[in-house]
């Protein structure tokens, strides 16, 4: 996969990460997914179509999706419910639509779907055909693994 089509997603988490919860994530070393791999506790899935297509998965612990909803609600979340839910679906939703405007900028026009939030700890995700990259980015509220599995449509 094409460092032009990861760095948008790894840029646009920095800005929005530190714009809604207040801390500049660092990165760390990114690594090959298998075309299949477990999942976080909890996991935003975008998928991403135009002339890249594939998916987005942003995975977390519950801890910390409860932490950063928390900080992005501005109340304590004592468990993950809808509203918890909504406002996690919404941090993919603000890092993917910045993504793919960084992606416009280097000539990729690509629409997303609406986030879906996947929890479970005995689930696995497949990208098909799709090499899957992890990015994983710690915060002070905890790690979010980026999963980034994109390809160019012929």
């Amino acid at each position: 996969m094409k460092a032009e089509y990861i760095n948008p997603f790894v840029l646009a988490s920095f800005s929005v990460l530190e714009m809604v919860v207040g801390n500049r994530p660092t990165k760390g070393e990114m690594s090959v997914l298998p075309k299949t791999f477990p999942s976080d506790q909890c996991n935003i899935v975008c998928g991403i179509s135009g002339q890249l297509h594939g998916q987005v998965i942003y995975g977390m612990s519950l801890l910390t999706a409860d932490s950063i909803a928390s900080a992005m609600l501005g109340t304590k979340v004592k468990s993950f419910d809808m509203l918890a839910a909504s406002a996690i679906g919404e941090l993919g939703n603000m890092i993917t639509g910045n993504a793919m405007q960084l992606l416009s900028e280097s000539g990729y026009e690509c629409d997303i779907t609406p986030p879906s939030i996947v929890r479970g700890t005995n689930v696995n995700f497949n990208t098909l055909s799709v090499a899957a990259i992890l990015v994983p980015l710690m915060s002070d509220h905890g790690q979010i693994s980026l999963t980034i599995g994109l390809s160019e449509r012929k």
